[in-house]
């Protein structure tokens, strides 16, 4: 053990003594310009001693010359003459920025300050180790950059380029190698960006907003005359204003790569302003190029009408147009920037063109005019700039920079309409509901109408206004247009297309609207309007006028439809398992000829009590019945034109209570429509009572312990006590079911096992181990045992029992209602002992055998591994001869 002391300490001594102090300064020779600031820089690693070391500056003019005290971080005089003014004044400084590490600084250098600068570091060390001084050389050089701007021009059009010339030079010194960068900054209302550098090492860095506009081309560096720099912007926009500067800077590579910039040079090149697009540009429309102010032109029907449209700017050849023609403000034809020429999807009436016939002249031509042609004309043009084009490249961006609209010019078109005269009449009125309406629609005293010519009919409705209510919109019917195409509105579609409704042309000049079967809705004021329409040049039919007849009112007296339900019994039942029938008679008036019944039997247990649907019949024969398991007993027919039976069969005493018939009355015109509702109405009621033969029951329960032991089982008794007049026993059945409720946690009551009538038992899902069965003792008495019990089986037990009677005269079983018993309390208790026995056993043997091995394993330890056997005791006599000295 002490020789592993021994070399661990020699091995620290060892690493202690190959650490040495380290002084650095930075890397040169460095080269900076007269009159700019300089900043050298020392610091000290692995030294000893405290952690804020000193450090002492010195210079001397070559590197072996005597050297000259500037400043020290530990002594206030330490300046010689040559420099104590100027550290006085804070020209000289050595700033603190680490406890290992200053900075040298001199705020102007002069061409006397080259040199070689020693920084020194006194000696804080127990063993002299390493270098406890650094020094670099200092080139100082005069300031011969120049910055020569030429002043851009001060106004510039939207869309064209802009140029911006500089020029930076300086005098080269030998060794002393610099390099030129230049840049260029506009200053705006939001502070001056930087939008491109150019060098030092040739390489080209721009602005964050004009980064895109690099990659695209529209930001380019050109080589200008006599060593300047040219920058191109190209197509200006109006976020280009500002006011614009040029920088120069020289740079010096020092050791190990780094780029230092050693002087800068910045000179206002003046500033610029963007005159927009929209600010210069002009449209006019005219009918010709010799009469530019023309502002109406007539023609007549076939002519070709030409408009000029003439588009003027100050910067018209950066500019890319999309000129739009609009008639009525609506869109005619439109040639887009890229020079596709793309016709309206609706056109008014003749064959429209456009072409460019110069710069900025865009003729507009439609051929074979007509009435519709007329209108007020304009010109619309939408001027673009290109963003994003390199020179010889593909299409970029398009930036939409102005947009105006020309002068209005009418256009009229001499042409004489049509004339006629209508008449709409009644052929045929209804007197009620259901009839038909056959109206007439006679064209006459027809006038102007051109060869070819044809007539068109439009009829519509409007429906009487309710009280109170405003005056119904009017709505579409149908319509005949000149090709005899017919076009209907949505809500009459359907009784058109199944024929109820009809639109016909009966002569050339006469046109009928027919209703086979009226609706309540149909009465109100009709109208038919006759359009007349003409063959344009192109072959197609245009319409040129349209007339309306004066409002025909249709009404008719209506009725209420009004439904009587009555119910009578066809066979009344006292006993249980016997058939009971009901008919309902529906009687109508004022509803029509398709009728339908929707039947609904309903019952009631007593006059308060909640009503319930039994069985239904849709009015097209469909039966559906509430209770599926009593499909068998339920019939519901229809037996005549509003007449419908109603069976129940093996009637039951829960089926005591009231009965009757809930109609309700549909109708439709055609047998292929669908059913509208007209009335409802509900039937008097019937009764059904059953005598239960005088016989009560009362149910009583039995345990024969409250509580049992875990595992044990426990034995519960259901009786059932009769009194009355007795069937014979084959004649009367009993359905048990036992039920069971939790009292700790949620006191719930769910069913636990249970036997029918037939004697099948039914178990519900445990979630405990032990087990249930169910037994009969005699007649009357039903068991529930409990085999294996938890701490689950808990709670309180009750049983429900439902006799069942066979009637002698029928045969059918009859249904009693439920009877349910007190209820009794199990409890399971907890064998305290016998839970803790075996655990308290197996823990006291456990803890006496861990004791004797802890035993025996001390006796061991002591005995054999704790002896020391080289001790030797100590000499008394050497103890006596040091009292006695």
């Amino acid at each position: 053990m002490e020789a592993g002391f021994l070399a661990l300490a020699f091995g620290l001594l060892l690493i202690g003594g190959c650490s040495a102090r380290v002084v650095t300064v930075s890397p040169g020779p460095l080269i900076r310009v007269e009159g700019q600031p300089v900043s050298i820089r020392c610091d000290v690693n692995d030294y000893e001693g405290p952690s804020e070391q000193d450090f002492d500056w010195e210079m001397s003019r070559d590197i072996t010359g005597p050297k000259t005290r500037i400043i020290s971080t530990f002594e206030p005089g330490f300046s010689d003459p040559l420099f104590s003014r100027r550290v006085a004044s804070g020209d000289v400084s050595v700033v603190r920025l680490q406890d290992n590490e200053v900075e040298l600084k001199i705020g102007e250098v002069k061409l006397t300050d080259a040199g070689f600068y020693l920084c020194r570091t006194p000696s804080t060390d127990t063993i002299t180790s390493g270098n406890y001084n650094a020094q670099v050389q200092l080139r100082v050089i005069p300031n011969t950059l120049k910055v020569t701007p030429q002043t851009p021009p001060p106004v510039v059009q939207e869309g064209l380029d802009l140029t911006l010339s500089c020029n930076a030079t300086r005098e080269l010194t030998f060794p002393s190698l610099t390099y030129l960068s230049i840049a260029w900054l506009v200053k705006t209302g939001g502070g001056s960006e930087e939008i491109l550098t150019f060098g030092p090492q040739g390489d080209v860095v721009t602005g964050p907003r004009f980064t895109r506009r690099y990659l695209d081309g529209d930001l380019r560096l050109a080589p200008g005359r006599n060593g300047a720099f040219e920058l191109v912007i190209s197509r200006v926009t109006a976020s280009d204003e500002g006011t614009y500067a040029c920088t120069g800077s020289e740079w010096t590579r020092e050791s190990g790569g780094k780029w230092t910039k050693i002087v800068e040079s910045s000179k206002e090149m003046g500033a610029v302003s963007v005159t927009p697009t929209n600010r210069s540009l002009n449209v006019k429309a005219s009918s010709s190029p010799s009469s530019q102010s023309s502002t109406s032109l007539l023609l007549s029907p076939g002519n070709t009408l030409t408009l000029l449209c003439r588009v003027s700017a100050d910067n018209l050849r950066a500019l890319s147009l999309e000129v739009t023609w609009l008639a009525d403000d609506r869109e005619i034809i439109t040639v887009n920037h890229s020079g596709v020429v793309s016709a309206s999807a609706v056109s008014k009436g003749g064959e429209a063109s456009l072409e460019k016939t110069g710069d900025g002249d865009y003729r507009l031509a439609v051929r074979g005019v007509s009435g519709r042609d007329g209108g007020i004309y304009t010109c619309r043009v939408q001027a673009f700039i290109e963003e994003g084009r390199i020179t010889g490249g593909g299409s970029g961006r398009w930036h939409k920079v102005a947009e105006k609209t020309s002068n209005p010019v009418t256009v009229k078109v001499s042409e004489i309409k049509p004339n006629f005269t209508l008449t709409l009449e009644a052929a045929t009125k209804p007197q009620k509901t259901g009839e038909p309406i056959e109206l007439s629609c006679d064209v006459t005293n027809i006038f102007q109408l051109p060869p070819g010519g044809r007539l068109g009919v439009r009829w519509e409705h409007i429906g009487l206004p309710e009280k109170g209510a405003n005056a119904p919109s009017p709505k579409l019917i149908g319509s005949l247009d000149a090709y005899g195409n017919l076009e209907s509105n949505s809500a009459y579609k359907d009784r058109l297309d199944s024929g109820v409704l009809g639109l016909s042309r009966a002569r050339p000049n006469t046109f009928k609207l027919r209703f086979l079967r009226t609706q309540k809705i149909d009465m109100g004021q009709y109208v038919c309007s006759v359009s007349a329409w003409s063959v344009s040049s192109q072959g197609e039919m245009v319409q040129a006028v349209e007339y309306k007849s004066s409002p025909l009112t249709v009404r008719w007296d209506t009725k209420t439809p009004t439904l009587n339900v009555a119910a009578k019994t066809i066979r009344q039942v006292s006993v249980g398992g016997a058939t009971f029938e009901m008919s309902c008679s529906a009687v109508t008036e004022n509803i029509g000829d398709w009728i339908g019944f929707a039947v609904y039997i309903q019952s009631q247990d007593g006059i308060k009590g909640g009503v319930k649907t039994i069985m239904s019949l849709s009015p097209d024969n469909v039966v559906q019945i509430t209770d599926p398991a009593r499909s068998d007993n339920l019939v519901l027919s229809k037996t005549g034109s509003g007449e419908f039976r109603f069976r129940l069969e093996g009637v039951q005493v829960s089926d005591t209570g009231y009965y009757w018939c809930n109609v309700t009355a549909f109708t439709k015109q055609q047998p292929d429509q669908s059913w509208t509702t007209a009335a409802t109405s509900e039937s008097n009621k019937v009764n059904i009572f059953i005598k239960e033969d005088g016989l009560t029951f009362s149910v009583k329960i039995h345990s024969d312990a409250s509580s049992v032991y875990p595992w044990e089982m426990a034995k519960m008794e259901c009786s059932v006590g009769v009194s009355g007049s007795l069937p014979k026993s084959e004649e009367l059945a009993y359905e048990v079911r036992w039920f069971f409720t939790r009292l700790r946690g949620e006191q719930t009551t769910s069913p636990v096992v249970g036997m029918d009538r037939f004697g099948v038992v039914t178990k519900s899902n445990r979630n405990s181990s032990s087990d249930v069965s169910i037994e009969r003792k005699d007649a009357n008495t039903y068991a529930l045992n409990i085999f294996r019990t938890q701490d689950s089986d808990s709670g309180e037990y009750h049983c429900m029992v439902t006799p069942w009677y066979k009637s002698a005269s029928s045969g059918l079983w009859t249904q009693y209602k439920d009877y349910t018993s007190g209820k009794v309390f199990l409890s399971v208790k907890f064998a305290v002992w016998d839970s803790l026995k075996l655990p308290l056993l197996y823990g006291a043997s456990a803890s006496l055998g861990v004791g004797v091995f802890s035993l025996l394993l001390g006796l061991i330890c002591a005995r054999c591994c704790c002896r020391n056997t080289a001790h030797t005791p100590r000499s008394r006599s050497k103890l006596m001869d040091l009292e006695m000295d």
